[in-house]
């Protein structure tokens, strides 16, 4: 079982130091997504997850992306391409970090799937103006 970032704080206990990396790694890619980035690509895009190593030579980050799946593998290419960039000045902002890690960009479809399960589960609805009386089960 995972245990989150988050259900450390709400217990009052403190999370793993790679938990705390991770989030910390998360927070300043997203800042740097959001206000330094130039490449207009990542702009609606935000990071949902860093998955970091154990050894924290590398981390996954989980990138959830609007658009279609062109518009959305443009964001992760994007990212691929500023990585360089992104663990330099993760390098000289986060102090304790000896080496960043090497930044792994994949999509995260988790949220593109939870729309598409929505959107069926919608289509299996019976119209609301159905003039048919719902049938009540006796108990």
């Amino acid at each position: 079982m995972t245990t989150s970032f988050h259900s450390h704080a709400q217990h009052g206990t403190r999370p793993p130091r790679s938990e705390r990396v991770a989030e910390l790694l998360r927070q300043e890619i997203s800042q740097m997504m959001l206000i330094e980035m130039k490449d207009p690509r990542v702009r609606m895009a935000s990071i949902s997850e860093v998955k970091l190593a154990r050894d924290m030579k590398s981390a996954r980050v989980m990138v959830s992306a609007v658009g279609d799946d062109r518009e959305r593998r443009a964001v992760v290419t994007a990212l691929r391409h500023a990585e360089g960039y992104l663990r330099g000045e993760l390098g000289a902002r986060l102090e304790n970090l000896k080496t960043p890690p090497k930044l792994r960009f994949e999509l995260d479809e988790s949220i593109a799937y939870s729309i598409h399960i929505a959107s069926v589960l919608r289509e299996l609805e019976p119209p609301s103006d159905s003039a048919e009386p719902v049938a009540e089960v006796a108990e």
